[in-house]
C-alpha cells in the first residue's frame, strides 16, 4: 500500500489540498507536473530492466515509444481447435493445479499464499491482507471459470507456490467493446522468484483464454511494462490519523499537532444528502442504467452487461464491499451512487497494531449535471453542478467509512474524481497504478478519461 506524502512535502501538499495561493486550473497543471515527473524517475530506475525484459518484447503489446491512434487487435484470433491443447512446460518438481474458492481448504490456502507473499509497500511495511470473502467476491462473479484460477504446486508436498486469476470482463475502448479477460492476483513465492514462474504463467493463462476464444486482456501494476495505456496516481484520506501515525503510514507535519491532525479529519456524524441510504436488491436495476451512462464518459471503462454483474459487484456484500444510494424523496428515482470496498493491510514489525484497515472507492455515479446525450460535454454551470454534487456524495461515502471503522480511504486519480479530491482533503502518495492492454491496440487515455477500477 502506498504510503501517505502530506508531512513529507508540507509547503506542497498546502498548493495541492488547495490551502495556497493557486486556482483549480492551475493545481490541476500542478498535479500533472508531478505525475510526469516521477513517472520520469520510474522510468530511469527501471530503464534497464526494461530494456534487458526478453519476456515482454515476445508479446503482442505496443513498444515502449510506439503510438496507436488505431483500436483492435496486434495480433488475429485463430479458431479454438488451433490453440495449443496441452499446458505450458513448467520446471522440474512443479505441476499445474486449479483452485475453487467454493471449497473452504482451497480458499484458505490461497489466502493464506497471498498473505504471506503477495504485495508489500516499497519501505516492507505493508503488505495486502485479503480476507476469505473478498477473494470469493473478486474470483467468482458472473462468467467465472474454475480453469481461470491458475496455481502451481510442487510436486512432492503439494504446496502452493504461485498463483494467477482471470475473469471476464466487457471494456470499451472509446466505443468499441470487447470481450476480455481481467488479469489478477499474479504471485510467485518470495524464494522462487528466480525461477522465472511468472512468464510461464502467463503464457499459461493466455493459452486458457484462448481456448474459450478470447484473445485480450487487461490488467495493471505497479511495475513500469511495455506500454501503459495510462497511469494514475494513488490518494489517501485520513479517517484516523492517530493510528495511520502510529503505524508509519503517514506522520505529523512540521507545523501541526496530533490534536489538530484529529480535528482536521475529523468527519460529520451523520451523512447529509437527504435520501441517502443503503442500496438494496430493487435498486439493482435502476443503479445499472445510472452507471452505465455515468462511465459512457469515459474513454477505458467497462460495461455491465446484466443485472446478475450489479448484485455481484455492487450490490452491499458483507465485510467486502459497501454500496449507497440516493433516492429522490419526490419522484423516488435513484440519481446517485457510491461503493467502496474494503482491503486491509498487514501492518509489519508495529508493536501497536497489526492491521490497518482500508476502504477503497470503488464504482460511483450521478445523474446532476449529467448531458441527456451520451457522450455531450458538460457547460460551465453543468460542471459546477456535478463537480458540487460528486463532493456531496463522496463526503457521504467517507462518513459512512467511518462508522465502519476505517482508518483510511484510497483513492485513485481516475474517473472524475478530481473534483472532489482536494476539497475531501485527500493527500497525494506515493504510489502509481499503471493499466495495460494484451494483444490490443489502443492510444493512450488520460487518467481522467479511466474508468475501469481493478481490484
Amino acid at each position: 500500500m502506498p504510503k501517505d506524502k502530506q508531512s513529507q512535502m508540507p509547503s506542497l501538499q498546502d498548493l495541492l489540498a488547495g490551502r495556497g495561493d493557486m486556482d483549480e486550473e492551475s493545481r490541476r497543471k500542478l498535479e500533472a507536473l508531478l505525475r510526469t515527473l516521477s513517472l520520469q524517475e520510474d522510468d530511469s530506475k527501471n530503464k534497464k530492466d526494461m530494456e534487458s525484459h526478453r519476456f515482454w518484447r515476445t508479446q503482442p503489446v505496443l513498444k515502449y515509444d510506439e503510438v496507436s491512434d488505431e483500436i483492435g487487435a496486434i495480433e488475429p484470433s485463430v479458431p479454438v481447435d488451433q490453440v495449443k491443447q496441452t499446458p505450458e512446460s513448467l520446471p522440474n518438481d512443479f505441476e499445474w493445479c486449479e483452485l475453487d474458492m467454493r471449497d473452504e481448504q482451497d480458499a484458505k490456502e490461497l489466502y493464506d499464499f497471498l498473505t504471506k507473499n503477495y504485495v508489500e509497500d516499497d519501505g516492507g511495511q505493508f503488505r495486502f491482507d485479503y480476507s476469505f470473502e473478498f477473494l470469493r467476491w473478486a474470483l467468482q462473479p458472473p462468467g467465472w471459470r474454475k480453469d481461470w484460477l491458475v496455481g502451481v504446486r510442487v510436486t512432492s508436498t503439494r504446496r502452493l507456490v504461485a498463483f494467477i486469476s482471470a475473469i471476464p470482463v466487457h471494456l470499451r475502448t472509446m466505443d468499441k467493446v470487447t470481450l476480455m479477460t481481467e488479469i489478477n492476483f499474479l504471485n510467485v513465492h518470495k524464494r522462487l522468484r528466480s525461477k522465472r514462474l511468472a512468464p510461464v504463467m502467463i503464457r499459461e493463462i493466455t493459452r486458457r483464454s484462448h481456448l474459450q476464444g478470447i484473445f485480450q486482456a487487461v490488467y495493471t501494476a505497479g511495475a513500469v511494462l511495455p506500454k501503459p495505456v495510462s497511469t494514475c496516481q494513488y490518494f489517501h484520506r485520513s479517517l484516523n490519523p492517530k493510528k495511520l501515525v502510529e503505524c508509519g503510514f503517514s506522520r505529523v507535519p512540521h507545523n501541526s499537532t496530533m490534536a489538530r491532525m484529529i480535528k482536521n479529519y475529523k468527519v460529520p456524524e451523520k451523512p447529509a444528502l437527504e435520501g441517502f441510504r443503503v442500496m438494496e436488491a430493487k435498486d439493482v436495476p435502476e443503479v445499472r442504467a445510472l452507471l452505465n451512462k455515468f462511465l459512457a464518459r469515459y474513454q477505458f471503462a467497462p460495461e455491465f452487461e446484466s443485472d446478475e454483474e450489479i448484485v455481484h459487484w455492487i450490490l452491499p456484500h458483507e465485510k467486502v464491499v459497501w454500496s449507497y444510494v440516493v433516492e429522490d424523496p419526490t419522484t423516488h428515482k435513484i440519481t446517485d451512487m457510491v461503493s467502496f470496498y474494503s482491503l486491509p493491510s498487514t501492518v509489519i514489525g508495529n508493536p501497536k497494531h497489526s492491521t490497518l484497515n482500508a476502504a477503497y472507492l470503488f464504482y460511483y455515479a450521478t445523474d446532476k449535471g449529467l448531458p441527456e446525450q451520451k457522450g455531450g460535454e458538460l457547460d460551465e454551470q453543468a460542471q459546477a453542478t456535478f463537480g458540487n454534487r460528486l463532493n456531496e456524495v463522496m463526503a457521504d461515502a467517507l462518513v459512512m467509512a467511518r462508522k465502519q471503522d476505517f482508518d483510511v480511504f484510497n483513492a485513485l486519480h481516475l474517473m472524475d474524481n478530481h473534483t472532489f479530491l482536494s476539497t475531501q482533503k485527500f493527500g497525494s502518495g506515493d504510489g502509481f497504478l499503471n493499466f495495460y492492454v494484451y494483444n490490443w491496440r489502443c492510444p493512450e487515455v488520460q487518467q481522467e478519461k479511466i474508468g475501469l477500477v481493478m481490484l
